[in-house]
């Protein structure tokens, strides 16, 4: 079944459940309807936007998340489901009980996987990787010399092929739209985590008392190019900085929802995402020891004859 990412931002609408389906009714337009099992994320933009409870629980219950924005379009808050997995209370328990050093040989596949992602991603858009994919074979566990970072200030100078860029959460254009992209991004890993019978706010790095969702944080880390790519598509339309509008989502949405290649078979996200969940639930129980994560450039069907 698709998964699907529905976002709400251009006009009024009142959402509502009706004999298990997602009920869509719009001024002057007629209603539309969807099973609630093929909600991936639902995104409420516009301000007169209203949602049941009924609304609610039935996509938490259905295994979707929920993503709240504010004023000014932009997210601001997230609901996921509570029980997604038959075997959740053995997993957190295992979650619970993981050692350091178990958590650290994670964290250097995950950091080992983002930075080949970031190498695919230069090489694809630019033409040279820039080193970094050099880089990904020294991760140590834990990755104690921090390469993440110190790839990162490559790769943010080359992407977008401004020098001055900075990645600044708090800036608009490019940043704004990274910062949605990543927002869904985040949804979509955090259900997935859920859904492999996980906790989201137990991490393997990040560490923020304020956020509920460091594990996805962690987890979302070798697929944050995939925004990226969108974005640099978004800037180069645009012809310069770009805002987080219609079409800009338009083309986010495209990239989120693409087929990937996994295991020399194409899959969406999404079911990437499971899989990689599913693969940390088992490390955590002790019945494998590496992350299934994907191979690059053949992750970006794209890159897929320069492997």
């Amino acid at each position: 079944m698709p998964d699907r990412i529905l976002d709400f931002s251009e006009e009024p609408a009142y959402l509502s459940v009706r004999h298990a389906n997602l009920l869509i009714r719009r001024n002057e337009k007629p209603e539309v309807t969807m099973p609630l099992d093929e909600v991936g994320v639902l995104i409420t933009s516009h301000p007169a936007v209203s949602c049941t409870a009924a609304l609610l629980a039935g996509v938490s219950a259905a295994g979707g998340s929920i993503v709240v924005c504010d004023d000014r379009r932009l997210p601001v808050g997230m609901m996921l489901p509570l029980q997604a997995n038959t075997l959740q209370s053995e997993r957190i328990a295992s979650q619970v009980g993981a050692k350091l050093p178990l958590r650290k040989r994670l964290w250097q596949q995950v950091v080992s996987c983002k930075l080949r992602a970031q190498a695919a991603t230069l090489e694809l858009e630019t033409g040279a990787d820039a080193g970094l994919a050099l880089m990904a074979k020294h991760v140590r566990s834990g990755d104690p010399e921090n390469l993440e970072a110190r790839a990162a200030r490559r790769y943010w100078t080359l992407i977008f092929g401004d020098p001055d860029f900075r990645r600044d959460r708090g800036l608009e254009g490019t940043n704004a739209v990274l910062n949605y992209g990543y927002t869904v991004l985040r949804a979509m890993t955090a259900r997935a985590i859920c859904g492999a019978g996980l906790h989201p706010s137990i991490g393997l790095h990040h560490h923020n008392r304020y956020s509920q969702f460091v594990l996805a944080d962690d987890l979302m880390e070798p697929f944050r190019p995939v925004v990226d790519r969108a974005a640099l598509q978004i800037r180069n339309a645009t012809g310069g900085e770009p805002d987080v509008t219609k079409e800009s989502k338009a083309i986010l949405f495209e990239h989120l929802n693409a087929r990937y290649r996994m295991h020399d078979q194409e899959r969406t996200l999404f079911d990437v995402l499971v899989r990689v969940a599913t693969s940390l639930a088992e490390t955590f129980a002790g019945s494998s020891e590496r992350l299934d994560l994907p191979g690059f450039p053949e992750f970006f069907l794209d890159g897929a004859d320069q492997a």
